[in-house]
């Protein structure tokens, strides 16, 4: 696996704690269906902790008894916080669809980090964490 690019800005402890307070509603863009993946049970563990957690995956129609989308633009309503699992290259069009979608927040997973795109959802008002795991940052709060 390529080594990490470096997040060049990335959101404060205080703003990670004010995120995690408000959110509300959270899709997980690469949910897999698959118990050992970390979207899943990380999906599973938000849901625990009082989110409202939206699927977004093609190649999965539900999970947890869930309507799963095929992409974020698909989920029919207003999300608070984009929980990205899929690989950097993979970010700009999640960034596109979240930015449109008029998101407040975008977590990239540990791992993921993509400046552009962060730059970009920046520039449209939205707070980005990069390669920082929203279970452990939750956890330790």
């Amino acid at each position: 696996m390529a080594e990490c690019e470096v997040p060049k800005i990335n959101a404060t402890s205080d703003e990670i704690t004010r995120l995690l307070a408000s959110a509300r509603t959270i899709a997980v863009v690469g949910i897999s269906r698959k118990p050992e993946r970390p979207s899943h049970w990380i999906a599973g563990y938000l849901r625990d902790n009082g989110y409202r957690v939206i699927g977004v995956n093609p190649a999965l129609p539900e999970l947890f008894g869930e309507k799963v989308y095929p992409s974020l633009s698909a989920v029919p309503e207003a999300v608070d916080l984009v929980d990205i699992f899929r690989r950097p290259e993979h970010v700009p069009p999640v960034v596109d669809e979240a930015i449109a979608k008029k998101v407040k927040a975008i977590w990239m997973q540990e791992g993921i980090v993509n400046n552009a795109a962060a730059e970009k959802a920046r520039a449209a008002g939205i707070t980005v964490i990069m390669n920082k795991c929203i279970y452990k940052e939750h956890a330790a709060r």
